[in-house]
């Protein structure tokens, strides 16, 4: 036999197991997975090429964005465009385009491309080179890569440092952001021939090397990735 006090203890049990259902509800088997926002970074990450210049994702551009005050303008592009320049006019078009854009990121990456893109034509690395160029500038290189194979010579090329990487121009063609960079870099670079002879340059010596390259990015693709469009020797 039951006394009182077990049902009344019997009784509160059950109206504690009742409202506790009630709150938490019960696991049916079709809840959503807890958000992880480190598997979800990983994932961006294992898709990532390391041969791109990258901006951040677009995923940022969606949210409401707050317009730089007057002064913030001005700020905006120190170090990198004068106020009221052609060039912070063409980087203001880029970033009313592309909400995320960044031009420190940009520019960091622009010098691991251009150096990349350096080393990989001495080396005759075709797929590296596919990724970072346009089909008109990856087509050019590619045959000068095919020449200087035909002759059998090789290129030796090793950075010693990028000095300055100044942007000259930056627009908005159409819905292609294009931004061109002025790079002086040291190099060391020699051309051997078939005998290992060298034809060109010099293995001791730095060498101080101009360049202006043209990147560009078509704003409207969630793709980040910028591409060398065209490249020239500067002065």
């Amino acid at each position: 036999m039951f006394d009182i006090y077990t049902i009344i203890f019997l009784a509160l049990a059950v109206f504690i197991f009742l409202r506790l259902r009630s709150v938490l509800g019960q696991r049916t088997g079709r809840e959503r997975r807890r958000y992880d926002p480190y598997s979800a970074r990983d994932a961006v990450r294992g898709a990532t090429n390391d041969n791109v210049v990258p901006l951040p994702g677009r995923a940022a551009a969606d949210a409401p964005q707050k317009l730089p005050e007057a002064g913030e303008r001005a700020e905006r592009w120190k170090g990198i465009a004068e106020p009221g320049s052609v060039v912070a006019a063409g980087l203001d078009a880029i970033a009313r385009e592309d909400k995320t854009f960044d031009v420190k990121h940009f520019l960091t990456g622009a010098r691991a491309a251009y150096e990349m893109i350096v080393l990989a034509y001495a080396e005759g690395d075709r797929r590296a080179l596919r990724n970072l160029l346009s089909r008109e500038v990856y087509e050019g290189f590619e045959a000068a890569i095919r020449e200087r194979e035909s002759r059998g010579e090789a290129v030796e090329t090793r950075f010693v440092a990028i000095d300055t990487s100044d942007i000259m121009a930056a627009e908005v063609r159409g819905r292609a952001a294009q931004i061109t960079i002025r790079f002086v870099s040291q190099l060391i670079s020699v051309t051997r021939d078939k005998a290992e002879k060298v034809i060109e340059g010099n293995p001791e010596k730095v060498t101080e090397v101009t360049d202006v390259w043209t990147f560009a990015r078509d704003l409207s693709s969630r793709d980040p990735n910028w591409k060398l469009v065209a490249t020239e020797a500067g002065q």
